[in-house]
């Protein structure tokens, strides 16, 4: 079996009976030892007395009156954060229930970041054993954000933070001098070189071409995984080119942009050529029969957008495939 996303940290946690993922002390070390959270040279005592207590005892109770002792207020702050993060971890059976909590209750001013990297964690989990680096890398949009962009006529899906670094470097003579876009220094993933992923999936430095079939069919793969790991809910997923259903009863938003649009869409509203624009895809959602649906939407589909902002930026929400899809019941892994 083939190995990717290390960087996950699904080497740090274990599989518990039931196929969810159980929150081990190496992991949360992990995070305990983020950059942001280590004392620097000048930091308080206490600021390194909560560190090293920590590092000593990642799940032992932290007095509130501990972390109003840090004299430097964007330790306090980020403190505040990963102890409120911890402990809702802690509180779950499983790190997936920690997510369905988080997805369903709010993540009460987490930032994205740290909702990212568990959605990294858990679909790595999920997608223990696919062998394809097409549904794999169709899956990136769960948790990285993509710049999208259009070169040669094809609509190309790059990892925002790779674009970001490349547009800080010189770009190589030839494309300065075509004035190409940094995706132009990326390879395009595809059947030719899609053996090339296993090497380089915590590089996110392959380019997912939008315009091929197959890329849409990845990401509709990967949500059905999503679904059924954390839903116990079977789906079948595919992409559409439009919504012909006139008495359509349900859409999921994958992103702000996409829920913003699709709302305006359900009030019959027009939608602007601008918006219009920003649409990436479209999917039918199908529930296997018997599944704990919504009566009011039983034998209908889902509808499930898919939108860029407008710098050109795909910020996917996969919690909105938790608790936005119209299930009779909520069910945690």
């Amino acid at each position: 079996m083939r190995e990717f996303w290390v960087s996950s940290g699904h080497h740090l946690a274990r599989r518990g009976e039931g196929g969810g993922l159980l929150l081990t002390d190496e992991l949360l070390l992990a995070y305990i030892a983020r950059p942001e959270l280590v004392p620097p040279a000048e930091a308080c005592a206490a600021e390194r007395a909560l560190h090293a207590a920590l590092l000593d005892a990642p799940r032992r109770r932290v007095r509130p009156d501990e972390v109003a002792a840090l004299l430097d207020p964007d330790a306090r702050e980020n403190w505040t954060v990963l102890l409120a993060f911890r402990d809702r971890l802690l509180a779950a059976p499983t790190l997936e229930a920690a997510y369905l909590d988080l997805a369903r209750r709010g993540a009460g001013g987490l930032p994205p970041l740290f909702l990212n990297q568990l959605v990294h964690l858990i679909l790595r989990n999920a997608l223990e054993g696919c062998e394809d680096p097409l549904v794999l890398r169709a899956a990136e949009l769960l948790f990285r954000s993509q710049r999208v962009s259009i070169h040669e006529g094809r609509v190309l899906l790059a990892d925002a933070e790779v674009i970001e670094a490349n547009e800080g470097q010189n770009p190589s003579p030839l494309a300065a001098m075509l004035g190409k876009e940094p995706v132009a220094e990326l390879d395009v993933l595809d059947e030719g070189n899609a053996w090339t992923y296993w090497s380089r999936s915590d590089a996110h430095s392959t380019v997912l071409d939008w315009s091929a079939p197959q890329s849409r069919e990845g990401l509709a793969r990967a949500m059905e995984t999503w679904i059924a790991h954390l839903l116990h809910a079977k789906t079948t997923i595919e992409p559409i080119e439009a919504i012909a259903d006139r008495d359509w009863r349900w859409f999921v938003g994958l992103d702000a942009d996409a829920t913003r649009i699709g709302n305006a869409l359900w009030r019959g509203e027009e939608v602007e050529e601008d918006a219009r624009g920003q649409m990436l895809g479209l999917f039918r959602l199908d529930f296997a029969p018997g599944a704990p649906v919504d009566p009011r939407v039983a034998g209908h589909p889902a509808y499930l957008l898919l939108a860029m902002n407008a710098d050109k930026t795909l910020r996917m929400k996969p919690q909105n495939l938790v608790a936005g899809l119209p299930m009779a019941s909520a069910q945690a892994a």
